[in-house]
């Protein structure tokens, strides 16, 4: 005995799997995002210039925005004006400049690799 399933209900159905799948995939896009976060901040307290210790240990990662499809989160230091002046350097009162300590850019370029290589291994397994 055969059984007749209508178009309407395997469009359902296949509906309902796609839905179920995009769901999985987007929690796990999530958990990446934040894992290359933390793997950033901590990159960055770990190169960071450690004169006091305390510019290293400002680091902290804010999830500034989160929908149901996405996560954006921000690592940002504390002391915030210091950021730019030790990763590039400054010139000096009496002529000259100061070392530049970049330990910002190349944080933030392996967290885009690990990013990409999670996304890539999670798209592959399937959700």
């Amino acid at each position: 005995m055969s059984q007749t399933i209508k178009i309407d209900q395997l469009a359902d159905t296949v509906m309902k799997g796609m839905e179920e799948y995009a769901k999985l995939a987007v929690d796990d896009l999530k958990a990446d995002v934040q894992k290359a976060g933390k793997t950033v901040k901590q990159q960055i307290e770990s190169t960071a210039p450690k004169k006091t210790g305390k510019y290293s240990k400002s680091w902290a990662i804010k999830k500034t925005r989160e929908t149901s499809d996405s996560i954006q989160i921000v690592v940002h230091s504390k002391r915030y004006q210091l950021t730019h002046l030790l990763e590039f350097g400054h010139a000096k009162r009496g002529g000259g400049r100061t070392r530049a300590f970049p330990h910002i850019a190349p944080a933030e370029q392996a967290g885009i690799e690990q990013l990409t290589r999670d996304i890539e291994r999670d798209l592959q397994k399937g959700g």
